[in-house]
């Protein structure tokens, strides 16, 4: 399976039937698109279709002028000769080779000259005989789905990840143009929520001149785009869909403002100049009577109101029962003196519970009513974003169901169990378990049993859920390796937490 080969930003330029039966014609289309592909600075494939038409097309059908297909394709043809000969001049313009085999036999001829990608088209995509040769062959796919059924997309999608088929789904909408009003783009999105982990694109046939289709498409998730590229000229008229060159410079420059406008998948921290726009536009406090230094202040003692003086608390920092750090005189900013300038351990367990909350609620999980929850942290809460993790214990009978949420660059230390026997099975996220001294790289999906005796650690870079599967669970049967951790009392490394609702609702104001 080609796992290496990213899909990511890739755009395919569809040659189809453009060529018009011309090789000379089809070499121009690919050196002129492939200049614009480099000007723009993505990767580009250039897309042939392959059908074998003396068996593709039924014997009492052949060069039948009824049919507006078959007609297409009797008068546009080229042999497999001469799309061999176009391969290196798309190799030449810095592209990646690709094609729609219709038919088995033209799979057979993708493979002998060693072309880079393989598409199936909406219409082949519930072909199944042809899907079947394709998985075989070991290259990298990109399917459309126009006019399938979400069942059948399940079907596809279930297939080609049995037969461990390395390949990405393109919406697609098979109008020759599509209006605007049939686009159907929220489909990107809703393919990406059904299809974790595929890659999923577009292959548009919307007019040329429209812009703000690719846009909302990246903006929706979409992450590889296709088009239908061509040349007109004296001799050959294009059509409504496909693009010329110089148009496709336009469509890919719209990608490019549209992903700069997007931005980053992060949340980064905001510019100084965005902080300084904001800090000009927030409250400040003020006493609203002398204040003498020590004297506890509520809201009655204080007013809030711009500007913010320099070096003056905010009304966000504000908290009832604060003392005074020295004398005020009415009308006086509060100064940032009087904050706290250490975190309780109350703050800190709802610091991580918000974070937990947050890294569950994108993966999609809620939590049961009655549900325990505990901070585990081995050294004290000021290093639990180094090591711990929050426990939820979902139900503890004669087995029991645990949610496990590590956040990012976490740890948590070798240990064992004398009695319990679990099975992780990773929910979202990365995880690495070391089980006796042996790494075990998880995936979503993937489970690891851990047997009584059994030491074991595990950790996370971008931060995990794993369920956690076993035998009924005691609190006095985790054994630590280091002996810091192992001489503690358990009510000195865990922090019990209320039912969920109950804990977010009594401390929102922390």
């Amino acid at each position: 399976m080609q796992n290496s080969f990213s899909f990511r930003d890739l755009f395919v330029y569809d040659l189809a039937n453009n060529h018009q039966g011309d090789v000379g014609h089809a070499a121009r289309i690919v050196q002129e698109v492939g200049q614009a592909n480099a000007r723009a600075g993505v990767r580009g494939a250039l897309k042939f279709q392959f059908r074998q038409l003396d068996t593709f097309i039924h014997p009492d059908f052949q060069n039948s002028n009824d049919h507006k297909y078959v007609k297409r394709f009797s008068e546009t043809r080229l042999s497999m000769e001469q799309f061999a000969d176009l391969v290196p001049v798309v190799k030449e313009a810095g592209m990646l080779t690709m094609s729609t085999p219709f038919d088995e036999e033209s799979v057979d001829v993708i493979c002998d000259m060693n072309l880079d990608i393989i598409k199936i088209a909406s219409c082949s995509a519930d072909d199944r005989p042809l899907i079947e040769k394709i998985a075989r062959v070991n290259k990298p796919v990109v399917v459309s789905t126009a006019g399938l059924r979400i069942d059948d997309i399940d079907w596809l999608v279930n297939y080609l990840e049995s037969e461990r088929v390395h390949f990405s789904l393109m919406h697609c909408v098979a109008l020759y143009p599509t209006p605007d009003e049939d686009l159907q783009l929220d489909q990107i999105r809703q393919l990406k929520n059904r299809y974790r982990g595929v890659e999923v694109g577009w292959s548009t046939h919307e007019s040329p001149d429209n812009l703000n289709a690719i846009q909302i498409a990246y903006a929706l998730g979409a992450r590889l785009f296709e088009r239908h590229v061509g040349i007109a000229t004296d001799n050959y008229k294009l059509n409504g869909y496909s693009s010329t060159p110089e148009q496709v410079t336009r469509w890919i420059d719209a990608f490019h403002r549209a992903r700069a406008m997007i931005g980053a998948p992060e949340r980064a921290p905001a510019r100084m100049d965005e902080k300084q726009t904001l800090l000009e536009l927030k409250r400040g406090v003020f006493a609203r009577e002398p204040v003498s230094m020590g004297q506890p202040l509520d809201q009655a003692d204080v007013f809030f109101a711009m500007p913010l003086s320099e070096g003056g608390m905010t009304s966000g920092d504000f908290r009832s029962g604060m003392r005074a750090d020295r004398d005020y005189a009415a009308n006086e900013a509060l100064g940032t003196a009087m904050l706290p300038h250490s975190t309780s351990d109350d703050q800190l367990a709802y610091q991580i519970m918000l974070q937990v909350r947050g890294q569950l609620n994108t993966a999609g999980i809620s939590i049961n009513d009655g549900a325990a929850i505990e901070i585990s942290h081995h050294y004290g809460l000021h290093r639990f974003r180094e090591f711990g993790a929050v426990i939820i214990t979902c139900i503890n009978r004669e087995y029991a169901k645990k949610l496990v949420i590590l956040l990012p660059r976490q740890k948590h230390p070798y240990h064992y169990h004398k009695v319990k026997e679990e099975t992780f099975q990773l929910l979202s996220g990365d995880l690495e378990v070391v089980k006796e001294g042996h790494r075990h790289i998880l995936e979503p999906g993937d489970t690891l049993l851990v047997k009584p005796g059994e030491w074991h650690k595990f950790h996370t870079l971008e931060g995990c859920v794993f369920e956690e599967i076993s035998s009924t669970s005691y609190p006095t049967d985790s054994f630590y390796e280091d002996p810091r951790i192992a001489g503690l009392p358990r009510e000195q490394r865990k922090t019990q937490v209320d039912q969920w609702l109950t804990y977010f609702r009594d401390r929102h104001l922390l």
